[in-house]
């Protein structure tokens, strides 16, 4: 048996981590952020077996995934299965493309599909398991409704609630340096208090005036305030600001742009390697074999 299904890749613009002890539910983060045709699709396949056991294949390699598995153990429960997961992601990981999230969302979407649960319980699954690895904190939440969001409130529905900013655009990724840990500054508490300060005043800001506009601005503001870009990064977003609107993808040595588009290819491919995408209005879904 087989399950397949795809999740957004999702790129955060600026966010306000939070975190409550007593209620995964609620842990998430606020703010605002963008869902991408790129992202991660998992093939699942399930077979009895007398003791678990996962195998996770990304790209077609064997992968440790943490995130991924802890998603699909908390889904399975004491079930005894083998299961082989075989994920293709379009993007690389820790640089601000919620691939972790898309990997563990679209592999337990697929996972539910195949055993008739609630597609609640495979966001509920991911998001756990993304925030108890402190790899990310609002990705699958975002990536499983999709489109342009702000993060009103933290957390899952009916906690967590989100607004949208209609409108599809081509979108362009430059991958610049090395990877970012996201977990090494999600552990860093005096770092996750200034984060938090700067995140909340965006997001708050963003909601008196909602547009893709003042999302760039603010995310451009949010960038030059939490001081952990590099200075290639931040040149190569003034350089693309001369073609449209530009800024870092949080938590990545990366940049997300829209506007001109050849323009923006041209000059951002003399820092790294470049992308093009456009925003995932749908979410993420389970897919139908062709």
């Amino acid at each position: 048996m087989k399950g397949i299904a795809f999740a957004p890749g999702h790129i955060s613009a600026f966010f306000e981590p939070v975190y409550s002890s007593q209620n995964m539910d609620r842990s998430g983060s606020c703010g605002a952020g963008i869902s991408i045709s790129l992202g991660a699709i998992s093939q699942v396949f399930i077979q009895p077996a007398s003791h678990r056991t996962i195998t996770v294949l990304i790209n077609g390699k064997p992968s440790n995934a943490p995130v991924t598995k802890s998603a699909l153990n908390y889904l399975i429960g004491t079930t005894p299965l083998s299961l082989t997961v075989n994920t293709v992601m379009d993007l690389p990981v820790s640089q601000g493309f919620g691939m972790s999230a898309a990997g563990a969302l679209s592999a337990a979407l697929g996972l539910a599909d195949l055993l008739n649960l609630p597609r609640e319980n495979a966001i509920k699954a991911a998001h756990y398991a993304e925030v108890q690895s402190h790899t990310g904190l609002g990705d699958v939440i975002a990536s499983s409704f999709g489109g342009i969001e702000i993060r009103r409130k933290a957390g899952l529905p009916p906690w967590g609630i989100l607004a949208h900013i209609p409108g599809n655009y081509d979108l362009v990724l430059c991958v610049i340096g090395k990877k970012i840990e996201t977990k090494k500054i999600l552990m860093n508490s005096a770092k996750v208090r200034e984060i938090a300060s700067y995140g909340r005043y965006c997001t708050k800001k963003l909601l008196e005036k909602p547009s893709l506009e003042h999302l760039f601005s603010l995310a451009w503001e949010f960038t030059k305030k939490i001081d952990i870009a590099d200075k290639t990064v931040l040149q190569a977003i003034e350089k693309a600001n001369a073609h449209g609107m530009a800024s870092m993808c949080m938590l990545g040595n990366s940049v997300f742009a829209v506007g001109d588009t050849p323009a923006l290819c041209k000059v951002l491919s003399v820092y790294g390697k470049v992308f093009y995408c456009t925003v995932d209005e749908k979410g993420a879904r389970v897919l139908q074999e062709k």
